[in-house]
């Protein structure tokens, strides 16, 4: 075990009240409020079975995804935490962050989500136009989007990330941009902007939108960089937004190959354990993960652990280290793969000649082109 490598915890909710055409997550239809004990105690068991991965490291940050997490009551997730509390040491600063949809905002539970220790909420707006909502199947709209912004803040949530979406059917830059100028009219310090993709298993694979393509969208994302850094938010992911110092820790700690615990039907998890880096994934039905983790047992995660493979490991630690605007120390590759910069450093030689990596002694990152570029140069890697 390696206790210098920080440790989250991802917890899985995997129940929404609609599955929205685009989405390809574990998440399923058929919520009931009688689950919600039933399945606290099985995320319990379940990270029971974990602990003789956790290496004597606190956890550092908790995130409760979705499915739709603010479907489950504040008692749940209150035991939820206590729970954990319970069995391994937790930061006194962890940040926890819970995914809010607004068409299950309330400002009571709000509120009471805040005392059972939540102090990040990350609320999944996707647009203020209630066409385009329309359009992305949400069942929420624009109005109680912003009231569930509004609920946030007045219930004491001073961290708040809200997310949206661009690339929509129809949509025209200045939409686009209207949305990012809602969501910061009401103060928001972080924001998540994803181009809408199609992906498999999803109602949109089968029946696709017509989506703007990418030489109609990149000028866009040149607009929003500039209107946002004459803010003093500045993008440090790909897909990620923030005032300085309002950055997303659980995400940080997956893009610097960081550790995870991960409780919850499918959920993935990643630890370093004697020097090998080794992932696993939980059942993803939620009756088949109740079933597994439903009583107590002492059976090991050790033993459901897959090794990522040697010739994949710098790969893996590049495909998400470069994700970040601004890299990674170099010292970061050995520190999490095992690996010298030796083993790299002809690739990196190659990339900088072409212009897509940074000439840096002390840290990995790409060029302007290289992040414009960043598949083709994470491809390199492997």
């Amino acid at each position: 075990m390696k206790p210098s490598i920080p440790l989250s915890l991802y917890v899985h909710i995997p129940w929404c009240e609609r599955k929205c055409p685009y989405c390809d997550f574990n998440s399923h239809e058929n919520y009931s409020p009688g689950v919600e004990p039933l399945y606290v105690s099985a995320l319990l068991n379940d990270l029971d079975q974990q602990l003789d991965l956790v290496g004597g490291r606190p956890i550092s940050t908790i995130f409760f995804g979705g499915g739709t997490p603010s479907l489950f009551s504040a008692t749940a997730i209150d035991q939820i935490l206590k729970g954990v509390r319970s069995r391994v040491s937790v930061d006194d600063n962890c940040e926890i962050t819970l995914e809010s949809n607004p068409g299950s905002a309330e400002a009571a539970k709000y509120k009471a989500y805040k005392d059972a220790g939540v102090n990040r909420l990350s609320i999944g707006v996707q647009s203020f136009d209630d066409d385009k909502l329309k359009d992305l199947g949400r069942i929420h709209s624009s109005d109680e989007a912003k009231a569930a912004i509004d609920m946030a803040f007045a219930s004491g949530f001073d961290r708040l990330n809200v997310d949206l979406m661009y690339g929509l059917e129809n949509q025209a830059r200045s939409e686009a941009i209207a949305d990012i100028e809602t969501a910061l009219s009401f103060g928001v310090s972080h924001l998540s902007w994803y181009q809408l993709t199609i992906e498999r298993n999803t109602a949109f694979w089968s029946k696709p939108p017509t989506l703007p393509g990418a030489d109609v969208v990149e000028p866009w994302q040149e607009g929003v960089r500039e209107l946002l850094g004459n803010l003093d938010i500045h993008q440090y992911e790909v897909s990620a937004w923030s005032r300085e110092g309002e950055e997303s820790r659980h995400n940080l700690n997956y893009w610097r190959f960081g550790d995870y615990l991960a409780i919850g039907a499918g959920a993935h998890g990643k630890v370093s354990v004697d020097n090998c880096v080794y992932r696993f994934q939980r059942t993803r039905h939620p009756a088949h993960y109740l079933d597994e983790f439903g009583r107590s047992t002492t059976t090991s995660s050790i033993n459901s652990l897959t090794a990522v493979p040697d010739e994949d490991i710098v790969g893996e630690f590049m495909m998400n280290a470069l994700r970040l605007r601004n890299g990674v120390p170099l010292k970061l590759l050995s520190e999490r793969t095992g690996k010298a910069h030796a083993s790299i450093s002809s690739t990196l030689e190659s990339l900088e000649a072409r212009g897509l990596m940074v000439n840096d002694k002390e840290r990995l990152a790409t060029t302007a082109l290289g992040y414009r570029y960043l598949d083709s140069v994470v491809e390199s890697f492997f």
